[in-house]
């Protein structure tokens, strides 16, 4: 069964981690090194040739894409976020390279070139900076973000050098938008949804848009025991009352989600009525439209809170990247399959960013999720099952097969 040699696979790689719980793999690391070697090893038995590009990126070629066919990028990415889970990521690269190498084993031949890459930094946990890999196959990669460092002050292209990697080599590695046929991941859910309906996959439509907002709020700060209750100027009370806006506009704007994550409180004495409060709010959602309209519904709510409260809120627009639609003909191609395979077909748009994201600049993009208890995800506790494993790889390995019947550059 693949799911099972899958599943075993992914077990193999949780144990090149920092020690501690779960699984902390970070980009150029020692066991980046060590995982890399293992999914080379993978890559050999799939027939295909594995590299380590510029970027850091493991990277697969079959023999048609080698020799220039049009080719069809399939992957996900190796690194975790601190103390993270064995699936997010890894599970995009060990599932294909399972896939194609099954096929190779049955000698069974796709009418274009297969290309799988686990890319080396999707979350960002180690650097200053992101989607290191994908953009660097997009094209879109900036330069200015090897001189991001870590904790330590060690810079990207530093950690690229010491690596075995030259950073100057990164601009040669743009693929060819004519070239290639598109960019398929499959991917965890990282939420409940197809838990939710008893699916074990599902077709996403489109990965989310987020901006992030920082929100200064200045009272002032007396004693909590002598300043009556209606002559207070409490930053924190103003707070709640955002963190209560912003889930309120989030439950009733249907695609949107948000959080108020960080609050920094002063002075954060436990008899002195809050001066100050530092807050972030980040709103995710896949159209702009909406997420445009759910800001404006949070942020025209400011001054009111200002007033009743007494205090001061300012804003700053920190961070905004926009979501982007997965391909029909992708989505198609996924229904299709998981049709053939007796399963309810259901779509779902990703709340959560993905190499995609980049990908989509240089073309077409897929993404199959998989079903994860509790929708659990970025936690040790992170668990897929090898059922599950498997029905996700018969339903690629016949998507593979029937591609050709949807994809527009080997249609038309």
């Amino acid at each position: 069964m693949l799911g099972q040699l899958v599943y075993d696979r992914l077990e193999q790689a949780a144990q090149f981690s920092q020690p501690g719980p779960g699984v902390t793999r970070l980009f150029l690391s020692a066991e980046h090194k060590q995982v890399a070697a293992l999914i080379n090893e993978w890559m050999k038995q799939a027939g295909l040739e594995p590299d380590m590009d510029a970027a850091g990126n493991i990277v697969g070629r079959d023999e048609k894409a080698r020799n220039g066919a049009p080719t069809l990028i399939m992957g996900s990415h190796q690194d975790t976020v601190v103390s993270g889970g064995k699936y997010d990521g890894m599970l995009g690269v060990a599932l294909p390279i399972a896939v194609v190498g099954d096929l190779y084993k049955r000698k069974i031949d796709l009418p274009f070139g297969i290309e799988i890459v686990a890319f080396g930094d999707e979350e960002g946990t180690r650097f200053q900076s992101t989607l290191v890999g994908s953009r660097a196959l997009a094209g879109t990669f900036d330069p200015a973000a090897l001189d991001a460092t870590d904790d330590n002050g060690v810079t990207v292209r530093t950690a690229l050098q010491d690596f075995g990697c030259n950073p100057d080599h990164i601009p040669g590695l743009k693929r060819s938008r004519k070239n290639t046929l598109g960019f398929l991941e499959v991917h965890i859910e990282q939420g409940p949804v197809l838990e939710g309906h008893d699916l074990p996959v599902g077709i996403v439509t489109a990965l989310t848009g987020i901006e992030r907002h920082r929100v200064l709020i200045k009272g002032k700060a007396s004693h909590a025991g002598t300043t009556p209750m209606d002559h207070r100027q409490d930053a924190l009370l103003a707070a709640a009352d955002i963190v209560h806006k912003v889930n309120q506009v989030c439950r009733e704007t249907e695609g949107m989600v948000g959080v108020v994550g960080k609050l920094e409180v002063s002075p954060n004495a436990v008899n002195v009525i809050p001066d100050s409060v530092d807050l972030t709010i980040e709103l995710r959602a896949p159209e702009r439209a909406v997420r445009v309209n759910g800001r404006g519904a949070i942020l025209s709510a400011l001054g009111g809170i200002a007033q009743n409260r007494s205090v001061a809120i300012n804003t700053d627009h920190t961070y905004e990247a926009e979501g982007v639609p997965c391909a029909d003909w992708m989505m198609n191609g996924l229904e299709a399959a998981i049709t053939q395979h007796n399963i309810r077909p259901l779509r779902l748009f990703s709340g959560a960013g993905h190499d995609g994201l980049a990908m989509h600049d240089l073309c077409d993009i897929g993404m199959l999720f998989v079903r994860c208890k509790d929708g659990l995800s970025h936690h040790p506790d992170e668990a897929i099952t090898a059922e599950d494993a498997n029905i996700a790889a018969q339903v690629l390995t016949t998507y593979l097969q029937n591609l050709a019947q949807f994809c527009p550059k080997l249609t038309g």
